[in-house]
């Protein structure tokens, strides 16, 4: 037990905001916390990954990227051109043809982001990198990243959807106990339900898949708008924030950018 004073040394980093390249969402109060677990959550090919990956390459932090969803060279062919700026298609053909190593050196300043490419990982995996991220660089991650949420391989499939539900939210749990434990914040993403699988319009707390919002402390969900010479806007709704500012329905939101050259999402500031 603590007092309230105790709790206030207690706490450590906990509560701290990761540094965020999103600033229409910071106007909207919505940060990224440490020792908290969170969700983002939108339709496939909406921008789920680069949303979670133009946070992880933004600040130089400490972070572990649970990459279930993406292979190694997908992966490092956006991280490098979000880094550098240069055309993600340039950079993959020259990773194809051997000619990469002029990226290195820029890569290699972010020593403490490391990846894991397993298309299930275990909950026992998941633990060995943390351990091992900690017994390598001596302090947890500042942000774990889990691409996708059901990629996590936590036992025998589910038989119906009332039990699919459960063994999501058994596993939102899990992630919320290990923010807690290693004062990281954990960030997950997810998929959303039918109607909303196109990714064209706002999606409500109501539309991510599986109901399994009670336990992560802010759910962001993301849609996109796309015009006729093939730009495209990416708006993140937060429909649930402990910490501030929420609407569940989904209509107000942050705007951003896509760059499909270099990965990159731009804000677009409105006045709220």
């Amino acid at each position: 037990m603590y007092s309230l004073v105790q709790s206030a040394r207690e706490r450590g980093a906990a509560g701290a905001p990761l540094p965020s390249p999103f600033k229409g969402l910071s106007k909207l109060e919505v940060e990224f916390r440490r020792g908290e677990f969170s969700l983002i959550a939108a339709g496939p090919g909406t921008g789920k990954s680069l949303f979670a990956a133009n946070l992880a390459m933004h600040g130089n932090l400490p972070c572990l990227y649970f990459s279930a969803d993406s292979n190694a060279a997908t992966q490092l062919s956006r991280a490098t051109a979000m880094i550098t700026g240069d055309n993600v298609r340039v950079i993959k053909k020259k990773l194809l043809e051997g000619t990469f190593n002029e990226y290195e050196r820029q890569l290699a300043e972010r020593w403490w982001l490391r990846l894991n490419y397993e298309s299930q990982p275990t909950l026992t995996s998941l633990e060995l990198d943390i351990r091992s991220y900690k017994e390598v660089f001596g302090c947890f991650p500042h942000l774990i990243v889990v691409d996708n949420i059901t990629n996590v391989d936590a036992g025998p499939a589910a038989a119906d959807m009332s039990a699919y539900s459960q063994s999501l939210e058994g596993l939102c749990g899990y992630l919320d106990t290990m923010a807690r434990a290693t004062q990281a914040h954990v960030l997950s993403l997810h998929h959303v339900t039918g109607e909303y699988s196109d990714g064209l319009k706002p999606i409500p707390l109501s539309g991510v898949k599986g109901k399994i919002s009670r336990v992560p402390s802010l759910v962001v969900t993301l849609h996109k708008e796309i015009d006729g010479m093939d730009g495209r806007i990416i708006h993140a709704s937060p429909v649930k924030n402990r910490e501030g500012f929420e609407d569940s329905s989904g209509e107000t939101f942050a705007s951003f950018e896509f760059n499909k050259s270099n990965m990159r999402l731009t804000d677009l500031l409105a006045e709220f």
